[in-house]
């Protein structure tokens, strides 16, 4: 019986269940403008360009005009060269007519010149960036950010300008233009915004002088990119297959992967189609043409509706409600620590807690101040009496009786229960200041043999 596209759905999901799972990390999501454009009406190249064309009272030709002009000049770096004539015309309308629709710090003799044009190219994209993600009205939409949110990429990279993805993971820090170049890979965490971002516009690479130099360091970019993209999945989503950042990437991937086949096969590529039929089984290749003549086959994923895929992508996220700024900031010192911290100055190590660290995984954790879960739920399943409830399960109609009931423990056992984190008792930080106290069945269990005056033993402590 030939397989349909509710097959296809199901094949897709344990694939990319079984890559998270084999490379024990989880993925990259390389984002384009169809991300923008589908969540919040943000315009593709070509677009952006006429808006700043629209906007221009010194751009007075049709845009089909320029295009034309960037096609002979400039040839594969059309709209490159498009920007440069606009920031040209955006320049002078700013000396002359235009000067207050900018600000003035941008009328000193060291401002770059493309400056005025990258002004309003990041005033346009904020004024369209919703003010929050409960803004967007589209249930179905909202539901696929949540499974986007869902994915806990390891990290994000973009060449989108605008501030969206900060909204969708707001305690991802971004990494903007050339600090890329200088950053640290230690950390997760991360959006690394390769094009620049509307919150610093001199940083925006839109023009062709900005390409040239972007080509220059290209390289370099490449290198620090590079370990991510070989270690983890990686989805792109948001651009077309034939996109040149796309390729770029697939060669760099290739020259070093050298795969006799040319398969890469922990990289993905979203693909939108509108109208999907229940019984096509849709391609799960695609065939990319890259440098010299050379092709590499990456794994598609053809979608008329993006939420299974992101489900698919976060079906193994290892933890729930923790702060991925606070981790980043732990590992950032860490690596600090080592780099630095530790090769200049004395310091006095507690060897027998390190070593104790580093041969569990479970133990390294615990030295983080993580706690790993074998559920999403299991905190709550071990955990799920306050006090109160205590009370109400031994049947007295106020909290303090339990405490009576622990307090009886330690004259016993000279052991409170409540002191540490343990199979009956569980501290939980709630605030800056305020905590509660979780308990388990077990701690029922023993508690009511205190109440009955049965004898009991501490099975943990």
């Amino acid at each position: 019986m030939p397989k349909n596209y509710r097959d296809y759905i199901e094949d897709v999901t344990e694939d990319i269940k079984i890559c998270i799972e084999d490379m024990k990390c989880q993925p990259i999501l390389f984002i384009g403008s169809g991300i923008s454009k589908r969540y919040f009406g943000g315009p593709n190249w070509e677009e952006l360009l006429k808006e700043m064309a629209n906007n221009c009272p010194l751009i007075d030709k049709e845009f089909a005009y320029y295009k034309q002009i960037a096609k002979r000049e400039a040839k594969d770096i059309v709209f490159p060269h498009i920007g440069k004539i606009f920031a040209d015309c955006y320049r002078e309308w700013a000396w002359e007519q235009g000067r207050n629709s900018f600000p003035q710090n941008l009328f000193m003799d060291d401002t770059p010149h493309e400056v005025y044009l990258k002004h309003k190219v990041s005033e346009y994209l904020e004024s369209i960036l919703p003010e929050s993600i409960e803004s967007i009205e589209d249930l179905e939409l909202r539901n696929e950010i949540e499974s986007l949110r869902g994915i806990c990429p390891h990290a994000l990279v973009t060449t989108n300008y605008d501030c969206f993805l900060e909204l969708l993971f707001p305690e991802y820090e971004p990494i903007i233009g050339q600090q890329i170049l200088r950053s640290t890979y230690t950390n997760f965490g991360e959006i690394f915004k390769i094009h620049g971002c509307t919150s610093e516009p001199n940083s925006i690479v839109l023009t062709e002088d900005d390409y040239k130099e972007f080509a220059k360091k290209k390289k370099y970019l490449s290198a620090k990119l590079l370990i991510y993209f070989l270690e983890h999945p990686l989805l792109f989503m948001g651009y077309s297959a034939e996109d040149p950042d796309i390729k770029s990437i697939l060669s760099d991937v290739d020259e070093i992967i050298m795969t006799e086949d040319g398969k890469i096969s922990n990289i993905y590529i979203l693909e939108w189609k509108d109208d999907i039929s229940d019984q096509v089984y849709p391609s799960r290749e695609k065939i990319i043409s890259v440098a010299d003549q050379k092709r590499v086959i990456i794994k598609n994923v053809t979608t008329s509706s993006f939420k299974w895929v992101f489900d698919a992508f976060g079906i193994t996220c290892p933890i729930e409600n923790v702060s991925t700024k606070v981790l980043r900031s732990l590992l950032s010192r860490t690596y600090e620590l080592v780099r630095s911290d530790i090769p200049r100055k004395k310091i006095e190590v507690d060897y027998d807690t390190l070593e104790k660290a580093s041969s569990s995984q479970d133990e390294l954790a615990k030295l983080y101040g993580i706690t790993f879960l074998d559920k999403p739920v299991y905190f709550n399943e071990a955990f799920p009496y306050t006090i109160t409830a205590i009370a109400e399960q031994l049947g007295e109609k106020h909290w303090s009786y339990v405490n009576n009931f622990i307090q009886k423990i330690i004259d016993d056992k000279g052991i409170d229960i409540k002191a540490t984190d343990n199979c009956y008792h569980y501290k939980v930080k709630t605030g800056a200041k305020s905590t509660t106290h979780k308990y388990s069945k077990e701690a029922v269990n023993l508690l009511r043999k205190v109440k009955n005056g049965e004898t009991y033993t501490l099975e943990c402590q």
